[in-house]
């Protein structure tokens, strides 16, 4: 792995699971680690229960974009998560490829995506320290 790790966010619309997971990690990580996330046929807009979602706990992914999930942006991460969508990416020797299932948070208000972004915000964290612990003086 590369010096600054890199991580992939993979969802079929990135538009929710995937920006919130973008959205932890790079709140959590401190600069650690290169944070992406897309989809293979994405949304015009991220959705808003998990912009709110993520706001309530000071994470601000309102400005995000859902962007396409390109064969360059599997290529340049060291790691490749699918958040248990049904979405593939190209396979490359040498990544490593991870599938969370989660729920999706389409078409839920708020109170239906709170249990998802935590569950995110642990699974988050069980990667930062696999891929970048803090390293101690």
């Amino acid at each position: 792995m590369a010096e600054k790790p890199s991580v992939l966010f993979v969802c079929v619309h990135n538009a929710g699971r995937s920006q919130m997971a973008a959205g932890w990690l790079s709140h959590l990580a401190g600069g650690r680690i290169e944070v992406r996330s897309a989809g293979s046929a994405p949304a015009g807009q991220v959705n808003p229960a998990a912009v709110e979602a993520m706001r309530e706990v000071g994470i601000d992914i309102s400005a995000e974009t859902p962007k396409i999930l390109t064969v360059d942006a599997v290529r340049e991460s060291d790691v490749c998560i699918t958040m248990g969508c049904g979405d593939t990416c190209p396979v490359f020797p040498g990544k490593r490829y991870l599938d969370w299932t989660l729920e999706d948070p389409a078409g839920r208000g708020v109170e239906a995506v709170r249990p998802i972004r935590d569950e995110i915000r642990k699974l988050v964290e069980g990667l930062i320290e696999e891929v970048a612990p803090e390293r101690t003086a």
